[in-house]
């Protein structure tokens, strides 16, 4: 029977403790860092059971984030085969036993027992290319959340100020119309242009992208949002201050998306799969999940 090391990842420290067959612990545990001492501890450790043993022990750990990843590699540069169990399957295994004991030995001990009980395979690392797919497609998420959150406070403090600016131009959260904003965030400020003086500052925030006749569309809609306006005079500045706070926040937000999209795409046309998932139509790939 092959001996293994098995133990739970947790931020920056693990437990450790071995098996020579199974459910039977035969070495002392070990706690070690994830530092360079720590990790050097550990590959003592393990030399040592391996000599104990007479052969190379199976790692056996739980993915648990990023907080495992410097492990990992570290097993791979001392070509140490390494198993990294799905945490839902350690979690389902909990449910059975009718002791449940919650520290980290214990959980260590569970990973050592799933080794014997199941089949699992090897660690498989995966390619730089898709690695870094993966990270930009989950940052993308993770940006694309905040954005939102953006959007809604925004939302709140523009209903306060000046809320019939909703509906001026097409799409609210456009360059133009938090650039507009920014510089005339009240109604007041609005009324006091002329129509000319209106047409003109949307038409500098446009550049060449829009005729002439659409910036005077939109100067006549957005002065007679202002006439309608219940908030001729903001009552608190703070507002003021959150809502400049707010454009250029959600500005970068833009921004920062529009780079992370252009990377992702780029990243993703060079896989061999991008043509196969392009020529899927939309119904059809809804269709296919649905049978899943």
């Amino acid at each position: 029977m092959n001996s293994s090391h098995w133990f739970g990842c947790i931020k920056g420290r693990e437990p450790c403790t071995s098996f020579f067959r199974p459910w039977s612990t035969s070495w002392e545990d070990l706690w070690f860092n994830h530092d360079l001492e720590g990790l050097a501890s550990f590959l003592n450790y393990m030399r040592g059971v391996e000599s104990a043993a007479g052969m190379r022990p199976s790692i056996v750990m739980e993915a648990t984030g990023h907080y495992h990843s410097p492990v990992v590699q570290f097993l791979d540069e001392h070509q140490y085969l390494n198993i990294v169990i799905n945490p839902l399957i350690s979690h389902n295994a909990k449910k059975t036993n009718l002791r449940r004991l919650k520290t980290d030995a214990a959980d260590a001990h569970l990973l050592g027992t799933l080794f014997y009980k199941e089949e699992f395979e090897p660690y498989k690392k995966r390619g730089q290319h898709l690695m870094n797919l993966r990270y930009l497609t989950r940052q993308h998420e993770s940006l694309t959340g905040m954005y939102v959150q953006a959007k809604l406070q925004f939302q709140a403090i523009l209903d306060q100020v000046f809320p019939e600016y909703h509906g001026v131009f097409g799409d609210l959260y456009s360059k133009v119309s938090l650039r507009f904003l920014a510089l005339h965030p009240t109604s007041k400020e609005v009324l006091e242009m002329s129509e000319l003086e209106i047409t003109t500052a949307i038409g500098r925030l446009t550049g060449r992208g829009r005729s002439v006749s659409w910036c005077l569309e939109r100067a006549q809609i957005l002065g007679a949002a202002a006439k309608r306006n219940p908030f001729k005079e903001t009552a608190f500045s703070s507002h003021l201050i959150s809502m400049q706070l707010l454009i250029k926040l959600l500005l970068q937000y833009q921004d920062h998306l529009a780079d992370l999209n252009k990377s992702i795409e780029a990243l993703a046309e060079a896989l061999l799969e991008y043509d196969l998932i392009q020529s899927i139509p939309p119904g059809l790939a809804l269709k296919l999940l649905q049978q899943f």
